[in-house]
């Protein structure tokens, strides 16, 4: 699977250039035609009351993107909830599941105190984020309106984080909070299927604050979506934890090891680039397909990748460490890369939240 989805990043992005690759992409082009249709007439139905939007006697911050693949939204949805939790809230996570055998259900993932269900049943991303922001309530569901009032009843919050939510456009907002690639905003320009777009450009518009993340320093960028607050954003790794726990250490402690990298998320290859520019070489590296499901044939592939190439020690992210921690003894030495989200000039976020406080 992580060899497709290799192969459609690369068509999409025309790196792919033959006869029938060219074929292939002017097809999907003709077919993503209908579907960004079909996306803009939902946009229209809820813009115009014809399809019903529900709100929550709460504020609710959504944080989301318009393309498929990783733009670091949990770590921006973390960083919005320490920041949240640092004045004081009560803050609920509201996330789809995605991933986990409960998806659609709504259920409670984290009261906040404890962790109530594994990655198995929750989705690697609502635990992680349950696991690695202490004292955030996290509640997963298909409606998102249905999983506030039942965070409503049973957690008292003063104020949700609705994840991934851009498109969930039946929730109303107070703050709808757009996340994009600062490397390739919008990918081709292409929805699905001919690009990696989940709506047309012009959806942007419906965002009330853009965050260009993975941007190092912003020389040279500009807004993508004109007239609306904008802010930069990088995402550092800032260290390793042991995969059974423990404290952060520095890379430097890797010196002169053989190491092997492996993830499931959306963009590996960016995840073992930035290993690489933390001073950690590798000696070999294994892609997964996001949201994977790590079982005997995955375990089967590290090990084997690992034994091949001699690694000492393994490495992987914070969102794949939560379904791997059962698999410590067969793994061996693996430490996950802590990655924290850090702005440029974070105030008009700032601003535009504390006008909901």
């Amino acid at each position: 699977m992580a060899g497709y989805e290799q192969y459609f990043r690369e068509l999409v992005d025309g790196k792919r250039e033959n006869p029938q690759d060219r074929l292939l992409l002017g097809c999907l082009k003709f077919l993503s035609l209908f579907y960004s249709l079909a996306l803009r007439l939902r946009a229209f139905a809820y813009g115009a009351g014809l399809l019903r939007t529900r709100r929550l006697p709460r504020p609710v911050i959504s944080v989301g993107n318009l393309t498929v693949g990783g733009t670091g939204k949990t770590p921006m949805v973390g960083w919005l909830a320490r920041y949240l939790m640092g004045k004081g809230k009560r803050v609920v996570v509201l996330s789809r599941g995605y991933g986990g055998s409960a998806h659609g259900e709504i259920r409670m993932v984290s009261d906040g105190e404890r962790i109530l269900l594994p990655p198995e049943d929750a989705g690697d991303e609502p635990v992680l984020l349950a696991k690695t922001v202490p004292g955030l309530a996290v509640v997963i569901g298909a409606d998102r309106y249905r999983a506030g009032v039942y965070a409503l009843e049973t957690l008292k919050p003063d104020i949700f984080i609705l994840d991934d939510g851009f498109q969930h456009i039946r929730l109303q907002r107070d703050l709808n909070v757009l996340l994009v690639d600062s490397r390739r905003p919008f990918g081709n320009g292409f929805t699905l299927p001919a690009g990696l777009l989940r709506e047309p450009v012009a959806a942007a518009g419906r965002a009330d604050i853009v965050v260009a993340t993975r941007s190092k320093d912003g020389v040279g960028l500009v807004n993508p979506v004109p007239g609306k607050p904008f802010l930069m954003a990088a995402h550092t790794l800032e260290g390793m934890i042991p995969l059974e726990g423990g404290a952060l250490a520095p890379f430097s402690r890797l010196k002169g090891v053989r190491i092997m990298a492996f993830s499931g998320i959306a963009d590996p290859g960016c995840f073992f680039d930035e290993l690489e520019r933390a001073g950690v070489p590798l000696v070999a590296t294994l892609a997964f397909p996001d949201h994977s499901v790590y079982g005997d044939e995955e375990l089967a592939a590290i090990c084997k990748l690992r034994d091949t190439s001699q690694s000492a020690i393994l490495i992987t992210t914070g969102k794949d460490a939560v379904k791997l921690t059962q698999f410590k003894d067969r793994l061996g030495p693996c430490v996950v890369a802590s990655l924290q989200i850090t702005f440029a000039d974070a105030l008009p976020l700032e601003r535009e939240i504390e006008k909901l406080l």
